[in-house]
């Protein structure tokens, strides 16, 4: 396997991409936004005491972050191994379903950066046929279409819905647009190191949250691709598009998909040289300034053949405005 395959394959596309930004450059009057992330109220002490009941409580501690696997992406910065110590702290069970973030854009009146831009990524095999002629491909990546009308309660654009996915992970929420969420919920984006010793669910230096093996005894414990990307997904894990978020069983720590599913956005800037990055060592918060914010865990679209980023160390990124169909995001808090 390679070990530079552009983390856009399936991973996600950026607004960056040239045709794309060109696009939203047009489409958006960036001037006339606030900053989002600080845009939405935050919790009350009494949500934020509920939220905490809704948790689960990690004890932190030393563990070794990163890997050195045969089929990881040193280009990604995925190693070396290194020992971090994390202080304790809360990770949400499950990602942010479409249920709550519904709730969240109800009680402030949140509209998301995809709302505002008029459109964003859906992969191309969910674009209605209607809808395909208008759709723009992004060059290189021609599976991601710009569909217009696409956010978080249209995933397919115009005429789709959520109705029948309240309790699956929302998805087309950019960095900002989870920021602000967290915020209001009185909590706030995982730090990269957290996601990571989370995601472990206490196993130390395994491929997957529950093991070496991607499918002990035959077993599927994940959703991702299954087939030949990026025509034909068999759907034989049970999912072709995102499965609900308490689907397959938990890790060690009781949390649920934190890998495949839906990739998650992390509170860190993102770096190729992670142990570089300053406070490297203890609760590392990852470089100061950035282009491109922390991406984890790999999607339904993650194929080993293309992405194989659905292991515990893989990274990815994604600019802070950019929005798929296949990026949503769970919440941490301190302890």
């Amino acid at each position: 396997m390679e070990a530079d395959h552009k983390p856009s394959c399936c991973c996600g596309v950026s607004r960056a991409e040239p045709e794309a930004l060109e696009r939203g450059q047009a489409d958006m009057q960036a001037d006339a936004q606030p900053e989002l992330a600080d845009s939405a109220p935050e919790a009350d002490s009494l949500v934020s005491q509920q939220t905490r009941r809704d948790m689960i409580y990690l004890p932190g501690g030393e563990f070794l972050m990163g890997t050195d696997d045969e089929e990881g992406f040193p280009r990604d910065g995925e190693g070396p191994i290194r020992k971090v110590a994390l202080s304790p702290f809360y990770m949400d069970a499950c990602a942010v379903t479409n249920a709550e973030f519904a709730a969240f854009a109800e009680a402030t009146g949140y509209v998301t950066e995809a709302e505002r831009f008029g459109w964003s990524f859906v992969f191309h095999l969910f674009v209605p046929e209607a809808a395909r002629a208008a759709a723009k491909p992004v060059p290189g990546v021609p599976w991601w279409l710009a569909v217009d009308g696409a956010s978080w309660h249209k995933p397919e654009g115009e005429g789709s819905g959520i109705d029948d996915r309240l309790d699956h992970p929302v998805v087309h929420v950019s960095w900002s647009d989870a920021a602000a969420y967290a915020k209001w919920a009185g909590k706030r984006l995982p730090t990269e190191a957290e996601w990571e010793y989370a995601a472990r669910g206490g196993l130390a230096q395994k491929r997957y949250p529950w093991g070496d093996l991607l499918k002990p005894d035959g077993e599927h414990r994940c959703n991702i691709w299954q087939g030949k990307f990026p025509d034909k997904n068999n759907a034989s894990d049970g999912y072709a598009g995102t499965a609900p978020v308490r689907s397959f069983a938990p890790n060690g720590y009781g949390l649920y998909n934190m890998v495949g599913n839906v990739w998650e956005w992390c509170g860190d800037w993102f770096t190729a040289q992670p142990a570089e990055a300053p406070g490297s060592g203890v609760n590392p918060q990852g470089p100061v300034t950035g282009v491109s914010r922390v991406t984890r865990g790999g999607s339904y679209l993650c194929h080993k053949s293309y992405c194989n980023r659905y292991r515990v160390a893989a990274r990815s990124s994604n600019t802070p405005d950019s929005s798929t169909g296949n990026m949503g995001f769970r919440c941490a808090a301190d302890a």
